[in-house]
């Protein structure tokens, strides 16, 4: 068995613990009373990944059933429920996550970005993962003291463009992969070993030159139309069944944004095929940002992670290009099990 894996296992057990619910603040003593004969001693050594016991499948096949369904929260204490009174999707779910338990268990080789699991965001241990933004255009810096770097007040994130996308992944990632170096960088600040590492960019082709670097050596029947022209929102060109449509971001008379695209997208590194790249771009801030919620947002990350694992299955890229709606000016994070929200899909399967 692979060293690596009790460790990934045990790391798993207390993320579903901590993280599957967040807001439900479960407990090792909740957990152990719900497993029924566990004490929390045993739970903590299950979920310690510098000396990991290795969990019977007994015990986990009692953790894909609590968690699959929030009904085991309901009432006065956690329980497990009897296997027959899951629903259809909650059935799906448990075989899911059963599978990712004893694949952590056994040991087996993870494909690069999948870890077993279908997050998207977890990675095998060690190998580094880069997050690639675009630098803020002079225009747009020009004004800001905290982005000049003569000034006492200079902050270089306000040099960057989509911040709000940068944090909300770069924490997401750092939780997700505790042993793996994870770093940030504008476009223009990579060095050979960043292209050769795991890569997440962040933003479009108007700003982020990486971006469409990668657009352009993949095989994606996408094309990001930019914003150029004077009163052009742009928009994703897509090509379906020998057709071109451009798919546009709504915004009103007044040019507030009603609407943005985000396109996302997963595959295979172009500059190393044992990593991965991936794309998350909006057409504005708000579709970028939307794009990453999609599998961040604790509210929407297992509903959209399960969409991708049956949609896509074992594909070796993907890319999904959904709406995101803004109201009251905050873009909402696109749910990708509502059939209205996908505006594209497409896969290529592995080979």
């Amino acid at each position: 068995m692979s060293s690596v894996a009790p460790r990934a296992l045990a790391r798993r057990l207390k993320g579903l613990r901590e993280e599957h619910w967040p807001d439900a603040g479960l407990t090792q003593a909740q957990l152990a009373q719900a497993l029924g004969g566990v004490s929390i001693s045993l739970i903590s050594s299950w979920e310690n990944a510098d000396k990991p016991v290795r969990t019977p499948v007994r015990r986990l096949e009692a953790y894909a059933t609590l968690f699959a369904t929030r009904r085991s929260l309901a009432g006065d204490s956690v329980r497990v429920l009897p296997v027959e009174e899951l629903t259809d999707e909650e059935q799906e779910r448990r075989k899911d996550l059963l599978d990712e338990l004893l694949w952590l268990r056994e040991g087996k080789e993870v494909a690069p970005g999948r870890a077993g699991t279908g997050d998207l965001w977890t990675f095998a241990e060690d190998q580094r993962i880069t997050i690639v933004c675009a630098q803020l255009p002079e225009q747009f810096r020009q004004h800001l003291s905290y982005a000049d770097p003569e000034s006492p007040d200079f902050v270089s994130l306000y040099t960057y463009a989509d911040p709000d996308a940068l944090i909300e992944l770069f924490g997401h990632i750092r939780a997700r992969n505790p042993d793996n170096p994870v770093t940030f960088h504008t476009s223009d600040e990579l060095t050979a070993d960043d292209y050769t590492s795991h890569l997440v960019l962040l933003g479009g082709v108007d700003f982020n030159n990486v971006t469409r670097d990668v657009i352009e050596r993949v095989d994606l029947p996408v094309e990001q139309v930019g914003r150029e022209a004077v009163g052009a929102h742009g928009g994703f060109r897509v090509q379906e069944d020998g057709r071109s449509r451009l798919i546009e971001p709504q915004l009103d008379a007044g040019d507030h944004l009603l609407e943005d695209v985000a396109l996302f997208y997963r595959g295979v590194s172009p500059f190393n095929r044992k990593r991965t790249v991936t794309v998350c771009n909006g057409m504005y801030g708000r579709g970028t940002l939307g794009a990453v919620r999609a599998l961040t947002d604790a509210r929407f990350l297992d509903r959209n992670t399960a969409y991708v694992r049956e949609r896509f299955g074992d594909a070796e890229s993907f890319s999904i290009i959904s709406r995101v709606l803004v109201l009251e000016g905050n873009g909402l994070t696109p749910d990708w099990t509502v059939e209205e929200n996908r505006l594209f899909e497409w896969s290529e399967a592995a080979e």
